[in-house]
């Protein structure tokens, strides 16, 4: 039973994270991360038809191997959510929803910027030191 319900809110989530990629009110990302959540806690099959998804190699597969993401990633991320959310905090009607998304916002870039290491930040050996440049 649980087998069975991870892997259906694992195929909604890769469903609305696919969708995300075309439209920006849904976070692709977050969606595909719970795919690879639900996908590798039910099923080998999926979880490896997951990572050899261009969407997911794109979108998830930097962070999930690494725990970094390349700076200019970050970079992108942080533009296209500044776009988003200013057009958001725009046409925000109450006072109240456009201070969280201000806070959102700046959590955002809190996180990308100074807790997610850069890719090269987060390779610590000599041997993995070789293959930046």
């Amino acid at each position: 039973m649980k087998r069975h319900f991870l892997i259906s809110v694992g195929v909604l989530s890769f469903l609305l994270g696919s969708a995300g990629v075309l439209l920006p009110v849904l976070p692709t990302t977050p969606f595909l991360l719970l795919s690879g959540y639900c996908f590798a806690h039910s099923s080998n099959k999926f979880n490896d038809w997951l990572k050899k998804t261009k969407i997911y190699q794109i979108y998830v597969s930097d962070y999930a191997e690494t725990k970094s993401i390349p700076k200019h990633k970050k970079w992108k991320i942080l533009m296209n959510s500044y776009i988003l959310m200013g057009i958001s905090i725009f046409l925000a009607p109450l006072q109240p929803v456009k201070v969280m998304l201000v806070l959102l916002t700046l959590a955002l870039t809190v996180v990308l910027l100074f807790v997610i290491p850069n890719r090269k930040d987060h390779l610590k050996t000599k041997e993995d030191q070789k293959y930046i440049h």
